[in-house]
């Protein structure tokens, strides 16, 4: 044991020795002098956007800008006050002297033409009511054709005259085609209605619908049937639902014109 305890006193004695008493390993060094500046880092992340600055100074006026479009024309203004008189012009030359006017001679001219012209409407209407066998209204003329046909032969018929089948659209054209057919010594004929399509009615051949229902002898028709959707008017100016197959005289209707519409029928 004492020679244990010898050894462990030797050994601790030996390393006090080896240690350098007057080293300065213990306290910090003096500041080294200053390094070169490294490389520039990478851009950091974009901040958040700050507070609004304060309101700068006004600028200066900008250019003139460029003409724009011209806008829409803006209602008319107030009449304005009249102007001022002109200079007076100049007198014209004078005129040649005029000569005696034979008045009375003149009006007797105009009063022979009106006889002339009352005859000649005289005669116009005598032709047409009695050798044409023509019925008239203030705007319309009515003929019957004595030519049995069928429905669409009668339309066409009426097309190629310068007409349409007749349309009676008032009590009181549909009575004077009835006396009419009865003057013409006819006891029915083809008018220009049909059953409309769809079992829409009875419309006229215009295509306008039919106002007065009181005029159907039986029975109105109200749907489409293949070969019976034709109207046919009495002598009494009652209207029948016919078969468009069957064939019989007709009344055409024309529109006058500015001088009487006889042409237009012939």
């Amino acid at each position: 044991m004492s020679l244990m305890l010898v050894f462990l006193v030797s050994t601790i004695l030996n390393s006090l020795n080896a240690i350098d008493v007057c080293s300065n390993t213990i306290l910090p060094g003096s500041k080294g002098d200053l390094g070169e500046m490294g490389d520039e880092g990478d851009q950091g992340q974009q901040g958040k956007t700050g507070p609004p600055g304060t309101l700068g100074f006004i600028g200066q006026p900008g250019c003139q800008g460029g003409v724009g479009r011209i806008g829409k024309t803006g209602p008319a203004g107030e009449k304005g006050d009249q102007g001022d008189a002109g200079v007076e012009g100049p007198s014209g030359l004078k005129g040649k002297t005029g000569t005696t006017c034979d008045c009375g001679r003149y009006r007797k001219v105009v009063g022979e033409l009106d006889i002339t012209i009352s005859k000649l409407r005289n005669a116009v209407k005598f032709v047409k009511n009695v050798i044409l066998g023509i019925k008239e209204t203030e705007e319309k003329l009515y003929l019957v054709v004595k030519e049995a046909r069928r429905y669409r032969e009668a339309l066409l018929n009426c097309k190629q005259r310068g007409g349409m089948l007749a349309m009676p659209k008032s009590p009181d054209t549909n009575l004077l085609i009835a006396g009419y057919i009865a003057q013409a010594g006819l006891t029915h004929v083809f008018i220009g209605l049909q059953a409309g399509e769809k079992g829409e009615g009875t419309v006229y051949t215009d295509l306008t619908p039919v106002q007065n229902h009181s005029t159907w002898g039986l029975q109105e028709p109200t749907r489409v049937s293949t070969n019976t959707s034709c109207v046919e008017m009495l002598s009494t100016g009652a209207w029948n639902h016919v078969d468009c197959d069957v064939t019989m005289y007709y009344v055409c209707e024309f529109k006058k014109n500015r001088r009487g519409g006889v042409a237009t029928v012939l």
